[in-house]
């Protein structure tokens, strides 16, 4: 006797989702920094996988580029760009560049609104290549507030940077 499955895969893709929390860090500013990321992938209301970690350093860098080095790095481990994605970040740069900014930098040629070039252009670039064709929705979380997920990113981007300033490259 065969079993009929009434899953479609259209409604298979529908209910699953990823969220991603990111965070930087960074030992002065400009400085050494690290950033870590934290990846979860879900069919609905259970998750489908032990969440993937990322992270990792750069040697002179800012809080700011290791926040946008953090997502860029995420989106691009994710593969399938048709399954919906939620960055979770606490910083206010990342999420008010993805959903305020945005639009103003592009019409603006890339400058801000006092007519100032924006700055860290090429990481939003690729940040916006990456998001392109992909619905993925920008979510501001206070840091350091029990956020389990930004807590964890915060934790590997501080790893990686003390990885770091260890020698440990």
């Amino acid at each position: 006797m065969s079993e009929i499955n009434n899953t479609s895969p259209t409604s298979l893709t529908f209910n699953r989702r990823y969220e991603i929390a990111t965070d930087g860090a960074c030992s002065g500013n400009p400085g050494p920094g690290g950033w870590g990321a934290r990846l979860l992938s879900w069919d609905g209301s259970v998750l489908r996988r032990q969440p993937k970690e990322l992270s990792g350093w750069q040697e002179a860098t800012t809080n700011n580029e290791m926040e946008l080095f953090a997502a860029i790095r995420a989106l691009r481990f994710l593969k399938n760009r048709t399954i919906p994605v939620t960055v979770k970040s606490d910083s206010q740069y990342l999420i008010k560049g993805m959903t305020e900014w945005r639009e103003g930098w592009l019409a603006r040629g890339w400058r801000t609104a006092s007519g100032e070039p924006v700055k860290n252009g090429e990481l939003w670039l690729k940040l916006y290549e990456l998001v392109e064709h992909r619905d993925v929705t920008w979510t501001w979380v206070k840091g350091h507030s029990g956020d389990p997920d930004n807590e964890r990113a915060d934790a590997l981007a501080k790893r990686a940077l003390a990885r770091f300033l260890r020698g440990e490259r």
